[in-house]
């Protein structure tokens, strides 16, 4: 199906109806004639007449053939979609006095998110006479921000939109950098140790 909506995208051969077009191909220098005489040139080299560029003063034709221009476009188009790294946005809700152990539970949902290259957005909900607890929540969220520091980093400091006070984290690294080898460290720490019994 998307073949066909390619397909129709351009114009080829006798589908193009202007007086003249300008020609551009791989070993063609670029110039401007009657499209009947761009015809000949692409039935000649036994390839086809593909109108590449329809809004242009004349329109801009490519003499190659048809289906492996076709086939260039798609994987012009895949390569752009695997550019485009889609983030997804995460929310982490807070009250305004969250105990630590709910605290710790977010966090660790908030690094495995920014790991895996999403945003994290996280906010204080302040319910009714709650509002009263406003610095509480910006301290709540600034302590969460720098708890992720090595993870991601603040894209803004905590605003306050009606009753909910929001930050946004995006992560430090793209996402596929999942290598494992986070237990390194440990050989320093014992060094550490074994200075101090010394």
């Amino acid at each position: 199906m998307k073949n066909d909506n390619l397909k129709n995208q351009y114009r080829v051969n006798e589908q193009i109806r202007v007086n003249e077009v300008r020609i551009v191909g791989d070993e063609i220098e670029s110039m401007v004639v009657p499209t009947s005489k761009a015809l000949r040139m692409a039935e000649e080299m036994g390839v086809d007449l593909v109108e590449i560029s329809p809004t242009a003063v004349p329109p801009v034709c490519r003499l190659i053939e048809y289906s492996k221009f076709l086939y260039q476009q798609k994987k012009r188009q895949k390569e752009q979609k695997a550019k485009q790294v889609k983030i997804d946005v995460k929310e982490i809700r807070f009250g305004p006095q969250t105990d630590e152990h709910d605290y710790n539970f977010k966090l660790k949902h908030a690094i495995s998110f920014l790991q895996d290259g999403d945003k994290v957005k996280a906010y204080v909900f302040f319910k009714g006479r709650s509002i009263l607890f406003k610095e509480q929540g910006e301290i709540l969220l600034l302590r969460f921000a720098k708890d992720l520091e090595d993870y991601g980093k603040l894209d803004m400091m905590p605003i306050l939109e009606g009753k909910r006070m929001t930050i946004m984290v995006s992560p430090k690294k793209a996402a596929p950098a999942k290598k494992e080898k986070p237990a390194q460290p440990k050989p320093e720490a014992n060094k550490a140790k074994e200075e101090k019994s010394e």
